[in-house]
């Protein structure tokens, strides 16, 4: 073999070994270009669940309601009573009109029949309805009743007398001073007497009411003292003017003022009564107001018959 032939020989195998090594190399190169992506792919998932928070765990248990708010217990008034077989029969014997208020200041009950849309004439109630207007005038300008509007107040109210009205009515400016005083007091359907006719004021049952609870209630303008001042002396009034609505005490407790007065134009009567009675042990206020009364007598049994009705009205509502 020539020279030539072997250089040629190793060129050849020098080729094939160059060869081989670079086919290795890019097998190499391959396999590991593989596994970088394989790991790129594997690192691009792991990111991703990183990257999403994961929601946290449910509650095994429901959570608790939101506490609901209580509905209100409406507060129960007292049943108000309605006129009755008794009362009805009463009111219907009347020879012209007549009305009744009474209120049970214990259990709130309060019952008022007969008489809508008529004005009475008050005759000698209205004295009470005066001296409140004159303790109420003395309150508010700070000054207390003189010895002599005291003892025209006690002949007033006790014994019924008319120059006693006279004066005190002169002494609260008429009716323009019980007016004002009316208004304050919640008398809604009262009217003073003009002229200095005081026994002419017209009134309500209602009023008249009204006007019982500013003498015998706390929920009133007039003071304890002036309230317990007119208290006593509707508790002794003399025992032949003891009748009215004190036909409906249990007992001989109660306080009282009654009203009569015939009308010159037709001879018919005013019978009127009102007050404060104890009855079975409850305390009821009352007022009863007539007219077109044929006779005194008539008018006083219709008045005192009306208010024990009413006041069984009450005790059966």
């Amino acid at each position: 073999m020539s020279m030539r032939t072997v250089s040629t020989t190793r060129l050849l195998s020098l080729v094939s070994l160059v060869c081989a090594a670079g086919i290795i190399s890019v097998l190499l190169l391959q396999g590991h270009s593989s596994a970088t992506e394989r790991h790129a792919t594997m690192s691009g998932v792991t990111t991703s669940h990183s990257s999403s928070p994961v929601p946290a765990a449910s509650p095994s248990h429901s959570p608790a309601p939101a506490p609901s708010t209580p509905t209100p217990t409406p507060t129960p008034t007292p049943t108000q009573p309605t006129a009755d077989a008794a009362l009805r029969s009463a009111v219907a014997q009347a020879d012209g009109a007549v009305s009744v208020a009474v209120t049970d200041l214990g259990t709130g009950q309060s019952l008022s029949y007969g008489g809508d849309g008529h004005a009475f004439a008050t005759a000698s109630i209205v004295k009470v309805d005066i001296l409140a207007t004159l303790l109420l005038q003395a309150q508010d300008q700070g000054t207390t009743l003189t010895e002599t509007q005291q003892s025209l107040a006690t002949t007033m109210i006790e014994n019924s007398d008319n120059d006693s009205a006279t004066a005190l009515w002169n002494d609260i400016g008429q009716e323009s001073g019980l007016n004002a005083a009316n208004q304050k007091f919640g008398l809604t359907s009262t009217s003073g007497g003009t002229e200095g006719n005081w026994g002419l004021t017209t009134t309500t049952a209602a009023d008249q009411l009204r006007l019982l609870r500013q003498v015998f209630t706390s929920d009133s303008l007039l003071s304890s003292t002036s309230r317990q001042y007119i208290q006593g002396l509707l508790g002794q009034v003399e025992s032949d003017q003891r009748w009215g609505v004190s036909a409906a005490a249990s007992g001989s407790d109660f306080a009282v003022k009654n009203g009569w007065l015939p009308r010159s134009a037709t001879g018919l009567w005013v019978i009127n009564s009102i007050g404060e009675v104890e009855r079975d042990g409850h305390q009821l206020l009352i007022a009863v107001v007539s007219d077109g009364n044929i006779s005194e007598s008539g008018g006083i049994s219709l008045v005192q018959s009306v208010a024990q009705a009413a006041a069984g009205s009450l005790g059966n509502g």
